[in-house]
């Protein structure tokens, strides 16, 4: 049996070191990053613990001792997966229903924050801004009423956006797994179906091929619900000629990449077949654009230069390419007010979506920054596909 490709135990000590680091040239007391079910990477990232139904943090000192804050219904799961040992219950990492948990023993900011040496903070720095909910704010507030809290999440972004060798070698074997998943769509989707149905077909090939969760809900989406930029797929029944957009990824050790592609069950319409192929082309002038010291709004430029030069400037909606890992979208977006550089080890989305009224298509492929320009790290079926 192969062996499964992990983020090696030692690593997630070298993080906790690293973002320790980093909040103390930032001037801050403490770090907490947040993570919820769905947006899990900061809290994952830390400890390999994934929150379910509750939400998670770590707390993280100056001088390198860490925390792990769950709910209070998570502790033998915490326990059975997290690298850090460390581990306190508190309520305001409960679970949305809002249960009281009388008589349950917890602990507060203020235990939490001893355990790693801080007392008294008086700047409180919050990564997963985003997703910190009202308790969590609320509790931090209430435990140190005297404290700044400013938001911490570019000390997440240094952190996560240059990949190690395990993170690659994670992301690598999550495409791996997303083209056998994709070979196998293709092989079976047909009409007569419903979108649903093709998604049990992935999601199957994506588990028997090594996934240990979908990259993101998988994407099934067609006729006009491709023209959706975000979406669900349906009981919509598959015709003939439909267009239909793939996005599926197989998630390995948290590491969530994706592979888009626009097919056919039929002849496509020649209008169809122009914005699929300038598309296609996009993608690849794209890639083409990108390497190490490149600045970002550079290739984002050049990009919606492109679609404007041809023509095609209302078919545009975002682009070109957003960050990957443990998220399937993460920081850093490349648009056209980016203003960091291109570095090596960087991972992107190449997102290439075109909308065109009831129509939209996407390619989408992983890639990695090199000294001379990328890694692809999806490449299967870059073709027009049609089926039929």
């Amino acid at each position: 049996m192969k062996d499964r490709v992990l983020i090696p135990d030692a690593e997630y000590g070298r993080r906790v070191q690293r973002a320790a680091k980093l909040a103390a040239e930032a001037g801050l007391d403490v770090l907490v990053a947040n993570s919820n079910e769905a947006d899990y990477a900061n809290c994952r990232y830390f400890s390999g613990y994934w929150p379910l139904f509750e939400i998670g943090g770590v707390a993280i000192a100056p001088g390198g001792q860490a925390a792990l804050m769950i709910g209070p219904e998570s502790e033998t799961y915490a326990r059975d997966r997290s690298h850090i040992d460390n581990i306190h219950k508190l309520v305001e990492y409960r679970e949305s229903a809002d249960p009281a948990y009388p008589g349950v023993q917890v602990s507060g900011f203020s235990d939490v924050f001893a355990s790693i040496g801080v007392t008294g903070p008086n700047r409180i720095g919050v990564a997963g801004y985003l997703v910190t909910t009202m308790p969590v704010y609320e509790g931090l507030r209430g435990a140190f009423p005297e404290a700044e809290i400013v938001n911490a999440d570019n000390i997440m972004t240094s952190l996560r956006q240059i990949k190690s060798p395990a993170e690659l070698a994670c992301l690598r074997e999550g495409f791996r797994i997303s083209e056998a998943a994709l070979d196998v769509v293709l092989d079976n989707i047909k009409a007569g179906m419903t979108e649903l149905q093709a998604v049990g077909i992935i999601q199957k090939a994506l588990y028997e091929n090594g996934a240990e969760y979908e990259s993101h809900p998988v994407y099934v989406l067609s006729a006009g619900s491709t023209a959706h930029a975000i979406s669900r797929p349906t009981h919509r029944t598959l015709e003939p000629n439909d267009m239909v957009q793939l996005n599926l990824g197989g998630r390995v050790d948290g590491y969530s990449p994706s592979v888009g592609r626009p097919i056919c069950l039929g002849k496509m319409t020649p209008r169809r077949r122009e914005l699929v192929e300038f598309g296609l082309e996009a993608h690849h002038k794209t890639c083409g654009w990108m390497k190490a010291g490149v600045v970002a709004s550079e290739v984002a430029k050049k990009y919606e230069e492109l679609f404007r030069r041809r023509g095609y400037q209302d078919a545009f909606l975002y682009g070109p390419c957003h960050g990957l890992g443990m998220i399937e979208v993460e920081k850093p977006w490349m648009e056209t007010v980016s203003d960091y550089p291109l570095a090596e080890n960087m991972t992107f989305q190449v997102d290439t979506f075109l909308q065109d009224g009831d129509f939209g298509l996407r390619w989408e492929n992983g890639v990695r920054v090199a000294a001379n320009g990328v890694e692809m790290l999806s490449q299967s079926h870059m073709e027009i596909i049609e089926l039929g």
